[in-house]
């Protein structure tokens, strides 16, 4: 190993348009979390209001292997847009805690 490697190197003040990316980041994301969200809800009450209208038990199998792969697959879109937005935010202000306790190189 060289000395440039094992050496603390001064790190330059984050910046503020770094930490504001994670912010607003964090603010689309959650909002498209939420929408997502919601979007679930009015699936399946839309689902839970028109029901099945067949004999076949193989047609009633396959919708409703259906409909649970729809709103599963929007719940999960709703999910990871959420922890994406949560770690973005916890992103942001781990980044403002370091910029305020980081001293100014002189």
């Amino acid at each position: 190993m060289t000395e440039d490697a094992s050496a603390p190197k001064d790190l330059a003040l984050i910046p503020t348009a770094k930490i504001l990316k994670c912010f607003s980041g964090a603010c689309v994301a959650g909002t498209i979390a939420l929408l997502a969200y919601r979007l679930v809800g009015s699936i399946a009450a839309t689902f839970a209001a028109k029901p099945i209208l067949s004999d076949n038990p193989a047609v009633v199998n396959i919708a409703s292997a259906v409909r649970t792969l729809v709103v599963g697959m929007v719940a999960l879109g709703a999910g990871v847009f959420g922890f994406a937005a949560l770690g973005l935010l916890l992103l942001g202000i781990q980044l403002g805690l370091q910029r305020l306790t980081q001293r100014p190189a002189s």
